[in-house]
């Protein structure tokens, strides 16, 4: 079996690695990494596959691995050992027939991460000249013709200065795809299996970076020419995360078969289903984890399956080995900037943040989804983002869909974080656009002015999306406006901005040092649960004087204490304060 036990070695039952990061399908079968039996792909693809499959799905669900698996299976150079346990191991046929019969191209796009476009056809040459370099043999092959070896030469042409810096001519790189299989399929009488990870990632880059039509034009002739009308390919497989619209990049493709987040077909083998983590965690003892790695990375919806992120599954997996009582990780928030999300919320008009709100409050909306755009599109209005964030695995169906209309959800707790961290961030970024309402805001408490302390708070939260949950406790309410609260405050430099610092006999939400002028401020919030905001101002008001919270302000020399009782509901706040 794929994730059969460990060897017993000394006595002891020796786990294996868990493969963090590892995308090479040979190393996790000969280096002892875990691997979950994903070969099963290989049996549908080859008994229902297009000349031309493209697989998309979010960063981070096991692309990468699956195709180079793939590459592993049809090499000549297959190691038929790395199969025995695994799903495909028990379609004879299928191995017989298939596997270590065919010469493989495998590139990779997804480090073609450059400013300009020079530098991302630099990078494409390289990516292109090192997988040439695999195929030295064809220089000496007695197949092909003097002509067809000069044009494999061109393919792996250094510059002067000696080291690997190809300088293949533009309309070479062009045709490159298409030069490299015919070349060998020619020295071995076979036709070739194409292989492209991350296919649209120069794309995104050059999208960002200004340099998108050139770019689109090199790769829409560099993957037309390889993929339409190529005798030499078997058939070709591609990933990516977009589905780019198919006129932009694979022009005049009819053999065209495209595997979206949306479709049933292969929708298992991206992702772990829930049998693979629990299988996971009972190899690894740690069943005990099971629920809150369910709540942490479970919730997508891939086709009519259910899947984890596997790259959040297994680094957390990996630390409980060292750390049974770790804390989750946002470990998927870490692999990209997560731009999109700040994007949207830019672009985000009142009904949509009431959108956001209910999603991040566990609810889903309905929108129309786009699957096919081209990265002009991808920003033009907020239709087109809600798609993005649909595809790229920020938000997952939940529940059926009505023609082009998608129940849309966060799919887990990390999600939901990045979500909020990113408004948060957005919101401290949008305050500080105005300077000088944030010092008026602050001023107001020096002054002891509750109308304008009431006014400005209230319009900041009219501004700031409800990233609270409804259905929780009134402590967890109130930590929601304390947080909005002390980060308007601690916009001046010049105050010593304290939270649920120890003072008296407890601890108080906010304390307040302004040495300059000898004033202390203590705050306390409190979440109204009916309309009379102002019983629940004194009550805070109350809670101060009785656990004497303004003490350290007083052992720290300040003249002048100002306790505030603040009560919020809703967007809506109140503020009354005591001076002394």
């Amino acid at each position: 079996m794929a994730n059969e036990v460990g060897k017993e070695r000394t006595g002891l039952q020796e786990k294996k690695k868990l493969p963090v990061g590892i995308e090479s399908f040979e190393k996790v079968r000969t280096e002892e990494f875990y691997y979950v039996d994903k070969t099963g792909i290989l049996k549908e693809l080859l008994r229902n596959w297009g000349e031309v499959n493209l697989f998309t799905r979010p960063r981070r669900f096991g692309k990468s691995l699956n195709m180079s698996m793939l590459k592993t299976f049809f090499s000549y150079d297959c190691d038929s050992s790395l199969f025995e346990g695994l799903l495909i191991a028990e379609e004879k046929e299928l191995c017989e027939r298939y596997m270590g019969r065919f010469p493989v191209i495998s590139i990779t796009l997804k480090d073609i991460d450059a400013r300009d476009y020079e530098g991302a056809k630099a990078a494409l040459r390289t990516i292109v000249g090192r997988e040439a370099l695999r195929f030295s043999f064809l220089s000496e092959s007695g197949k092909l013709t003097e002509e067809e070896k000069a044009r494999y030469a061109q393919l792996i042409k250094n510059d002067t200065s000696g080291r690997q810096i190809f300088s293949m001519p533009e309309e070479m790189l062009k045709d490159a795809l298409r030069t490299l299989s015919e070349l060998l399929c020619k020295h071995y009488g076979q036709r070739v299996v194409l292989l492209i990870d991350e296919y649209d990632v120069p794309l995104d880059k050059a999208h960002s970076s200004g340099y998108y039509d050139e770019m689109m034009d090199l790769l829409r002739n560099f993957m037309s020419r390889a993929l339409k009308g190529n005798e030499s390919i078997f058939f070709s497989v591609l990933t990516g995360c977009l589905r780019i619209a198919k006129e932009s990049v694979f022009t005049g493709l009819n053999n065209f078969k495209i595997y979206s987040v949306s479709d049933a077909r292969f929708d298992e083998y991206f992702g772990f289903t829930e049998v693979e983590v629990n299988a996971m965690l009972a190899y690894y003892g740690l069943e005990k984890c099971q629920t809150v790695i369910k709540e942490w990375y479970d919730g997508y919806r891939i086709g009519n399956a259910n899947v984890y992120c596997p790259w959040d599954v297994i680094n957390y997996v990996d630390l409980l080995r060292a750390d049974p009582d770790a804390a989750p990780k946002a470990f998927w928030i870490n692999t990209s900037g997560n731009d999109i999300i700040r994007r949207f919320l830019g672009m985000a008009k009142q009904s949509t943040r009431r959108e956001i709100e209910r999603l991040i409050q566990g609810e889903s909306v309905s929108k129309k989804i786009r699957e096919e755009l081209t990265y002009r599109e991808l920003y033009q209005n907020l239709d087109n983002l809600w798609s993005v964030l649909f595809t790229t695995g920020y938000l997952t169906q939940r529940g059926k869909a009505e023609g082009e209309f998608v129940p849309l959800a966060i799919p887990n707790l990390e999600i939901r974080k990045i979500f909020v961290e990113q408004i948060k961030e957005w919101f401290r970024d949008e305050v500080e656009k105005d300077a000088p309402k944030l010092d008026a805001f602050c001023e107001a408490f020096i002054q002891a002015d509750t109308p304008s302390i009431e006014q400005y708070f209230s319009a900041y939260l009219q501004k700031i999306f409800s990233i609270r949950d409804t259905a929780v406790r009134k402590e967890k309410k109130e930590n929601f406006y304390h947080g909005i609260l002390l980060g308007l405050l601690s916009h001046r430099g010049d105050w010593d901005v304290i939270s649920n610092g120890e003072s008296g006999d407890g601890y108080s939400d906010i304390l307040v040092e302004f040495e300059n002028e000898g004033i202390g401020i203590v705050i306390e919030l409190k979440y109204s649960e009916s309309d009379d905001m102002e019983a629940a101002c004194r009550e805070a008001l109350e809670q101060i004087d009785k656990k004497n919270y303004e003490a350290c302000l007083l052992e720290d020399g300040m003249d002048t204490i100002l306790r505030y009782g603040i009560a919020c509901r809703k967007k809506k706040c109140r503020a009354a304060v005591v001076s002394g």
